[in-house]
C-alpha cells in the first residue's frame, strides 16, 4: 500500500507543481520543467500500478453486479469527455474542465464496482486530485469564457470513436484485468 501511496503523493504534487509553486516552476524554465514533470508522472503511475498489484485484498465492501452497467456507461461518457468533442464540437465548448471531469467520472465509476481497500485508495485519491485540481485552476485563473463553438457533426464523430474507443479498452481490460463485459 505505501508504493500505491506514494505514487499517488508523486501523481498530486507533479500536476499541482505549476500552481501551487509557481515561483519554483518559474525557475526551472520552460525546457527544463516539462520533462521532470514527465518523468515524475510516469514514476508516479508506475509507483501506483506497482502498489495496486501488491497490494493485499482487503474487502471493504460488495459491489452489486448491476452497477457493472453503471460503471460501464459512466467509462463511455468519461472517454468522451476526454475526447476532442469539448475543444471541437458544440455540445460541451462551455464546459471548463471536461478531461478532468472525464477522469473524476471515470474514477467515480470505478468506485462503484470495487469494494477492497486498495481500489478505494486508488480511484479514491484519483478523484480527489481530478476534483483538486478543478478548484485549484478556477482559483488561479477566475476568469474563462469558453471556447469557440465547433460542429454537432464533430460531436458525432467524436462520439463514435468513444464507443470504439471503449470497445478497445474492454478487450484490453479483460485481457489483464477483469473483464468490463
Amino acid at each position: 500500500m505505501l508504493l500505491l501511496l506514494a505514487g499517488l503523493a508523486l501523481w498530486f504534487s507533479a500536476h499541482l507543481f505549476k500552481r501551487v509553486a509557481p515561483e519554483a516552476r518559474a525557475r526551472l524554465g520552460d525546457k527544463k520543467a516539462p520533462p521532470r514533470v514527465a518523468l515524475a508522472l510516469l514514476a508516479g503511475v508506475i509507483l501506483m500500478v506497482i502498489g495496486f498489484r501488491v497490494s493485499d485484498f482487503i474487502p471493504v465492501w460488495e459491489p452489486p453486479q448491476a452497477l457493472r452497467y453503471v460503471n460501464n456507461l459512466l467509462v463511455l461518457v468519461a472517454i468522451f469527455l476526454m475526447s476532442p468533442a469539448p475543444a471541437k464540437g458544440a455540445l460541451l465548448n462551455k464546459m471548463r474542465h471536461p478531461q478532468l471531469t472525464g477522469f473524476a467520472l471515470w474514477a467515480g465509476a470505478h468506485l462503484l464496482v470495487n469494494g477492497d481497500l486498495h481500489s478505494i485508495v486508488l480511484f479514491g485519491g484519483l478523484l480527489t486530485w481530478a476534483l483538486t485540481e478543478m478548484i485549484v485552476i478556477n482559483r488561479a485563473e477566475p476568469d474563462w469564457a469558453g471556447r469557440e463553438k465547433g460542429s454537432v457533426a464533430k460531436d458525432a464523430i467524436f462520439a463514435i470513436a468513444s464507443v470504439a474507443l471503449f470497445g478497445a479498452i474492454g478487450v484490453i481490460h479483460g485481457l489483464v484485468g477483469p473483464s468490463v463485459f
